[in-house]
């Protein structure tokens, strides 16, 4: 089940491990400091397309930021048409 505080603290680790103040990561996502602010503290969502530009930018598995796996590492993409 999804923990908004565990995405929140990972979301938070993943930016000071960059040295990243919120600002940095709030104009990446076009978004304002006090909503990373709530994100970070597990107080707000956000939306499917942010959450995408959020692993892209720190380049983690949806998984990781989800809490379903401990490993950040993306999964590889696979080639279109194969499963």
């Amino acid at each position: 089940m999804f923990d908004p505080i565990l995405f929140g603290n990972r979301l938070r680790e993943l930016r000071e491990s960059r040295g990243e103040k919120q600002p940095a990561i709030a104009e990446a996502l076009g978004i304002t400091v006090p909503q990373i602010s709530d994100l970070e503290n597990g107080k707000k969502g956000t939306t499917l397309s942010r959450f995408a530009l959020i692993c892209e930018y720190y380049n983690v598995s949806a998984d990781y930021l989800l809490g379903l796996t401990d490993d950040p590492k993306p999964c590889k993409r696979r080639k279109k048409g194969s499963f």
